[in-house]
């Protein structure tokens, strides 16, 4: 890092003192007399530390601290004052000032405060930047993935985030879709507000009205009070309808409505009553199979499908396994107070192997199991469920050519489909070395599959 210094004080002798001391390859300083001056080199130029007498005319070291605390990203500010009182320090940190250092100043002491003040900032650039790294690859909130898929979905997060536009959030039982509507929500500007969570099919037709809108008193037979519903409960927040399928007609003709005029009547009332929600649904039912059968209003589809996410299954999406298996070991090892879980290559291989039926939800209850019945901390093909060790044998659908040449060949290009033709990877997944990979390729006469 070659930071850079702006030092402003109005003593020339002092200032110029100052530059010569702090002078290093690389390092730019600047200078200024008075904190105005100061200000138009703040314009023009990016400054990682301050260095600034208390006391100056026209505008104070204070004034300066003032007016650079609104600065992105704003500087370091270390102040200097021949007044060196505690009431002249503390007032300086409250506003905001990393430290301070007293008149004559002592060189020895200002290189030393420099230098950690300096990697300190680094190291939170470093920090942010990390962080920003690993949204960007590994995804929002608790949303795991690092494949081309998830990277296009999290993107698309990131674009309609801010939206007011209702999402559509499609894909199979168990990919994550409330993980999704959830993101969405706290990614945009209405993360402050409440993020209400409705899942259609748990509740009766009949119930489903009165949580969405709410009911008046007396409205049906126990409505002993006036209730408001999860619509006005949500407001200026996020409503999330899971299994939207599963909303019965009459439902939906009032949903349409709110969708179209962004007001609704509790159930039992005639008060329009306005309120402003994005909502977001998620189906993993064929939404267009059933508007073909008269199931479910085609105007209230297009008006729920204005963006749509389509969340893949985890079989399409093999190369986040162990990224999932990682996570989820931590998680359980943490939980059951279980000394850190790692797995075996011969088990991860299995785990990317397998089809997984009920998806990263199948995953996570898989891996819970198994750190709980573990025996020891290192988990092995053993520690896998029945289902999981049986997914290696179906490597070839010809049962009469399940030979150990076939079989090995035949795992050796799954475990180069699945890393990519990573060699080393493979090789891992296999539980061999990468010599031993390259000498299985050239007996099985795969030799020039194509180097990673």
């Amino acid at each position: 890092m070659n930071p850079s210094v702006l030092i402003v004080e109005d003593d020339k002798n002092t200032r110029q003192g100052l530059r010569q001391a702090l002078s290093r390859p690389g390092w730019k300083i600047f200078t200024a007399a008075d904190g105005y001056r100061a200000e138009d080199i703040l314009k023009s130029e990016a400054v990682d530390l301050i260095l600034a007498d208390l006391r100056m005319p026209g505008m104070s070291g204070l004034e300066l601290l003032k007016k650079c605390r609104r600065l992105t990203p704003s500087p370091l500010f270390i102040v200097m004052t021949a007044y060196g009182t505690v009431e002249t320090a503390v007032k300086a940190m409250k506003e905001g000032a990393y430290d301070y250092l007293t008149k004559p100043v002592n060189l020895d002491q200002l290189e030393i405060l420099i230098s950690r003040a300096l990697k300190g900032k680094s190291l939170e650039a470093e920090n942010i930047y990390l962080r920003e790294q690993l949204e960007k690859k590994f995804g929002f909130e608790n949303i795991t993935g690092q494949s081309a898929k998830m990277e296009e979905i999290f993107e698309l997060i990131r674009q309609i985030r801010n939206s007011r536009s209702t999402v559509l959030i499609s894909g199979e039982s168990g990919t994550g879709k409330e993980l999704v509507a959830r993101a969405i929500h706290q990614q945009s500007d209405r993360k402050n507000e409440p993020f209400v969570p409705i899942h259609c099919a748990s509740l009766a037709p009949t119930l489903l009205e009165s949580e969405l809108f709410g009911h008046e008193k007396g409205a049906f037979t126990g409505a002993v009070t006036s209730k408001k519903g999860r619509l006005e409960i949500a407001a200026g927040g996020t409503v999330f309808l899971d299994e939207i399928s599963e909303i019965p007609a009459e439902v939906q003709v009032k949903l349409l409505r709110f969708l179209e005029t962004h007001e609704f009547e509790r159930v039992g009332g005639t008060k329009p009553i306005p309120v402003d929600i994005r909502l977001l649904a998620a189906t993993n039912a064929d939404l267009e199979e059933l508007m073909k059968r008269g199931e479910f209003r085609e105007d209230l589809y297009y008006r729920l499908n204005v963006i749509r996410i389509h969340l893949p299954p985890l079989r399409e999406r093999r190369e986040d396994i162990p990224l999932l298996v990682r996570r989820f070991l931590a998680e359980f090892s943490r939980q059951n107070k279980k000394k850190s879980a790692s797995i075996t290559p011969r088990a991860m291989y299995l785990l990317q192997s397998y089809d997984w039926p009920g998806n990263v939800r199948e995953l996570k209850n898989c891996l819970e199991s198994m750190v709980v019945l573990a025996k020891k901390s290192v988990l092995d093909a053993d520690d896998l469920p029945p289902q999981i060790r049986g997914s290696e044998i179906a490597l070839s659908p010809d049962p009469v050519s399940l030979n150990l040449k076939t079989a090995g060949k035949e795992l050796i290009q799954r475990a180069l489909s699945l890393t990519g033709n990573n060699k080393t990877r493979a090789a891992r997944l296999l539980g061999i070395s990468r010599r031993t990979l390259y000498r299985k390729l050239d007996s099985y006469g795969l030799k020039n599959a194509e180097n990673a």
